[in-house]
C-alpha cells in the first residue's frame, strides 16, 4: 500500500494537525484516511504525527509492504537513517514510527514534492483550522495523476526474498517454526550438522567497537583462540565435509586454523556470511553512536527493518544468511559442516533456528571463538545442540 502523509503548524509551534491517506498503489483508490488537531505543537512533530497514523492505518489494513511518500525532506531522511535526529522532542516519535515499521516485510521511504501530496495537505490544513478554533472546511481535493512505484529497493528486495522463503517453507513443512513438533528422535546422520564459529579475539572486539565490514586481523590472543578453538571442533566431528567461511580476514584465519585439525578440506568463502554493514558507525563504540545519532540508534534497537546510517538492516542479513544455510542443507545432506561467521549472522541463524522473535538478539551473548551446534533435518525439522560453548577458551 502506499502512504501520503503531511502535518503543520499555524506559527511553528502553533495550532498543529496532521492528515494521512492510505492507498492502493495500482489503482490510486483511497482505503482509509486519517487526520486529527493535536494542539499546539511544531511543523515536525506534526509531520511525524501523520506519518504514525499513516503507518497505524496500513497496518490494520494488513498492509505487507508500503511505500510512505512525504513532502517532509528531514522526515524522510531521519526515517531512512541518512539524517541525524538532534531534536529530542522528535526521538520518541521517531522510535515509534520505527517500531511500527517492524510490523511490516518492507518500508520504503520516499520524499515527493508539496503538489503531489494535496490529499495529506489538505487533512492536515483542516486540523490545523480545527485546533485554531476555525470552521471546518472541505478537506478533499482534485488528485493528480498516480505514478505506479518504482522498482524494489535493496532493502525491498531483501525483504521479499525473506517472505519468499518462508511461504516457500510453510508450504513445504520445511519452516521450523510450522514443522509439526515431535519428541521422536532423529538420527543425526540424516540431517545436516553446522557447526557455527565465531571468529577469535580482534582490537576492536577487545574495544567493544563495532566490526562490520572493515577488514580486522586476529590478535595474538585471537589465533589462540582460533587453534583452540579448532581443537574443540575435531573433538565434535573428527570427520568434516567442507568449512565455509566470511571472506573477511579475522573468520578466514579461524576458518584455516580449524581445517587443518578436520582434514584440511579448502577453505571456501561465502559473502552471504559477511558481517552486517554498520555503515558510518564502524569502529564506533555503543557510546559514541549513542551521543552522535541517538534517534537513529533509537530506531535500529526497535526494528530489525531499521538500518544504520549508510548500512545494513539485520533483516538484510537474515535474507543472506537464510540463503547461506539453504546451500549447505542441500548441498551437504547427512554431513557435517563447519561455519565460521561473526556475531549478527550467527545470531540470526540461531533465531530463526529456535523461531525466537527479535528481542532473541538482544539478550543472546556470543563470545569470540565460541561454538554452536545445530541440526537441519529434510522434513524441516531443526535441533540445537549447543550455544556459545566457550569450554576450550578457559586456560586462554
Amino acid at each position: 500500500m502506499v502512504i501520503e502523509a503531511d502535518g503543520g503548524s499555524r506559527g511553528n509551534p502553533g495550532p498543529a494537525g496532521y492528515g494521512a491517506v492510505v492507498r492502493d498503489p495500482e489503482t490510486g483508490e483511497v482505503l482509509a484516511e486519517r487526520s486529527e488537531s493535536i494542539g499546539t505543537a511544531t511543523n515536525n512533530v506534526a509531520e511525524y504525527r501523520g506519518l504514525i497514523a499513516g503507518l497505524e492505518a496500513a497496518a490494520e489494513l494488513g498492509a505487507a509492504e508500503v511505500e510512505a511518500r512525504m513532502d517532509s525532506k528531514l522526515v524522510v531522511e531521519q526515517m531512512c537513517g541518512r539524517w541525524q535526529i538532534k531534536h529530542p522532542g522528535l526521538r520518541p516519535l521517531a522510535a515509534q514510527a520505527a517500531a511500527l515499521v517492524g510490523r511490516f516485510d518492507a518500508v520504503r521511504f520516499t520524499w515527493i514534492p508539496r503538489e503531489r501530496n494535496r490529499h495529506a495537505d489538505a487533512l492536515a490544513n483542516a486540523a490545523m483550522d480545527a485546533a485554531a478554533g476555525k470552521p471546518p472546511t472541505a478537506a478533499r481535493v482534485a488528485e493528480p495523476p498516480r505514478e505506479v512505484a518504482g522498482p524494489d529497493s535493496p532493502a525491498r528486495a531483501a525483504a521479499r526474498e525473506v517472505a519468499a522463503r518462508a511461504a516457500t517453507a510453510k508450504a513445504t513443512g520445511t519452516d521450523p517454526a510450522t514443522t509439526p513438533a515431535s519428541w521422536e528422535p532423529r538420527p543425526t546422520e540424516e540431517g545436516t550438522r553446522l557447526i557455527l564459529v565465531r571468529h577469535g579475539e580482534t582490537e576492536r572486539t577487545v574495544q567493544k567497537r563495532y566490526s562490520g565490514r572493515g577488514d580486522v586481523p586476529l590478535t595474538a590472543r585471537g589465533r589462540a583462540q582460533a587453534r583452540a578453538t579448532a581443537a574443540r571442533v575435531a573433538e565434535l566431528a573428527p570427520s568434516v565435509a567442507a568449512v565455509v567461511s566470511s571472506p573477511l580476514s579475522r573468520c578466514t584465519a579461524t576458518a584455516e586454523a580449524v581445517s587443518a585439525l578436520v582434514g584440511n578440506p579448502p577453505v571456501r568463502p561465502d559473502d552471504d556470511l559477511i558481517e552486517c554493514d554498520f555503515g558510518i558507525w564502524e569502529g564506533r563504540t555503543f557510546a559514541e553512536v549513542r551521543e552522535g545519532w541517538p534517534g537513529e540508534l533509537d530506531a535500529w534497537l526497535a526494528s530489525t527493518r531499521v538500518a544504520p546510517p549508510e548500512g545494513e538492516s539485520f533483516t538484510a542479513v537474515a535474507a543472506r544468511t537464510g540463503r547461506a544455510v539453504d546451500r549447505l542443507r542441500s548441498a551437504y545432506p547427512g554431513e557435517t559442516v563447519v561455519v565460521v561467521s561473526h556475531v549478527s549472522p550467527i545470531k540470526l541463524v540461531l533465531r530463526d533456528a529456535l523461531a525466537a522473535g527479535d528481542a532473541f538478539l538482544h539478550r543472546l551473548y556470543l563470545d569470540t571463538a565460541g561454538v554452536s551446534v545445530l541440526d537441519l533435518y529434510p522434513d524441516g525439522g531443526v535441533a540445537v545442540r549447543l550455544v556459545n560453548d566457550t569450554a576450550h577458551l578457559r586456560n586462554l
